[in-house]
């Protein structure tokens, strides 16, 4: 759906649909009658749009949030480089095979210092998201994204990757050129890289093709993102044969930003824009801005080999077993 400003509205957003037409009638009255003053009413109704965004927000499910972030105007990687760095450079090709425009990076200044961004890129309109495939990465992708980590190992510059894909691309051309092995290995490599490496989950993070460019010294989850190793969708298929139980399966995945940090899985959690980050980009990338600042600045105060050391301490450690008697 959407209204005159061509704003896009989920299911669970139709009480701020509601508000937004409510807004284009007075506009529409006021047009036709510029001696009568709207202006009270067209206040009172933001004042109530803004208080509806945070009632939503307080009572997300699950999948509500898996939803949230999907939505076909979140912000990707592309809007959030433009609006919290200068001088984007992107580079290309994995030196190999081609360029995947699944996945771009390069290098970009973040407060006046230089930093290698890697990320998702799926594309803002239909034509863009076929020419990005909708997020997921081919073997070239990732061999890209880890030639470009090594690069900025080479020149002591930081990396921070944002991770936004339902799951690398399961074709038998990407299973021809490696898919496992070329995101096995970016686990492999990331683990022992000497800079600072963060990581951030902006959107969707599905399986191995989140894992492909997910190991880091600090991993983050914007609010209202997910992290699992299978969707909602394909979960319930498997289970239960149909994706009729995909809001069964969300609930049960735990897969949503408050969960991974209570497993320990994620470091911390970046809010966002009441409502969910598509409702300001601006905000949304400031926050994420001053995170990423700061922890490059707490990272920088550590030796390589006592980041290395603490990243694998912290990616041995997770999980929960039991060791039955012998």
């Amino acid at each position: 759906m959407a209204t005159k400003d061509n704003r896009q509205f989920l299911e669970f957003e139709k009480p701020i649909k509601e508000l937004y037409d409510q807004i284009a009638q007075l506009q529409h009255m006021a047009e036709k009658n510029p001696k009568v003053d709207y202006q009270a009413s067209l206040q009172q109704l933001e004042s109530q749009i803004q208080e509806k965004r945070k009632e939503i927000t307080a009572h997300l499910t699950s999948w509500q949030r898996v939803q949230l972030s999907r939505h076909p105007e979140r912000p990707y990687t592309s809007a959030y480089l433009k609006r919290m760095t200068t001088n984007f450079v992107e580079l290309h090709g994995d030196r190999n095979v081609r360029d995947d425009k699944a996945m771009i990076g390069g290098f970009a200044l973040l407060e006046g210092e230089t930093v290698m961004f890697i990320g998702h890129q799926k594309g803002i309109n239909t034509k863009m998201r076929q020419l990005r495939n909708f997020g997921m990465s081919n073997p070239e992708g990732y061999r890209k994204a880890l030639r470009l980590m090594k690069l900025a190992e080479k020149f002591n510059k930081p990396v921070v990757t944002l991770i936004d894909t339902p799951g690398a691309y399961p074709g038998p051309e990407a299973e021809e050129r490696g898919q496992g092995e070329a995101i096995a290995r970016n686990i492999f490599e990331m683990m022992k890289l000497k800079v600072p490496v963060i990581c951030v989950i902006i959107g969707e993070g599905a399986s191995g093709g989140a894992l492909g460019i997910g190991v880091g010294d600090r991993v983050f989850m914007m609010e209202n993102t997910w992290y699992t190793v299978i969707s909602p969708e394909n979960c319930s298929s498997i289970l239960w044969r149909s994706w009729d139980q995909k809001e069964k399966a969300a609930e049960e995945l735990k897969l949503t930003s408050s969960d991974m940090s209570r497993f320990g899985l994620v470091d911390g959690i970046i809010p966002e824009p009441f409502g969910g980050a598509h409702w300001d980009y601006d905000q949304a990338a400031a926050t994420l801005k001053t995170q990423l600042v700061q922890t490059i600045r707490e990272l920088k105060r550590l030796t390589p080999e006592e980041r290395i050391e603490q990243r694998i301490s912290k990616f041995s450690q997770m999980g929960f077993y039991d060791e039955l008697p012998a």
